[in-house]
């Protein structure tokens, strides 16, 4: 076994390992997006339940498909990475305000 086989072999795990936690957050970010009532969306200024629902189906898709393609789709896997980061730190912090949900976060 040289360095080189090492290398690659550790590079192709900690992708796997990335692209998985990268599917996880978005197939969260999903189900957060189908459970939420359509009308938080609009009372908070966001784009429509549709319009999430629909974008993070496709993040979902394309993450997943970098986990099983690999290095081949990378853009793809970043367009997907995007699109759920958006969703968690903008869109659903918003909505769970105005639902006064408290996800992940310490009550009190």
């Amino acid at each position: 076994m040289t360095v080189q086989s090492v290398v690659l072999d550790a590079r192709m795990y900690i992708l796997l390992v990335v692209g998985v936690i990268a599917g996880l957050s978005s197939l969260a970010a999903f189900v957060h997006a189908l459970i939420t009532r359509p009308d938080a969306y609009t009372a908070v200024d966001a784009q429509s339940k549709t319009f999430w629902v629909a974008i993070l189906a496709v993040a979902n898709l394309l993450i997943w498909l970098f986990v099983v393609g690999g290095m081949s789709v990378l853009i793809l896997f970043l367009v997907g990475v995007i699109a759920t980061m958006i969703y968690i730190v903008d869109v659903r912090v918003r909505v769970d305000e105005i639902l006064n949900r408290s996800w992940f976060r310490k009550l009190g």
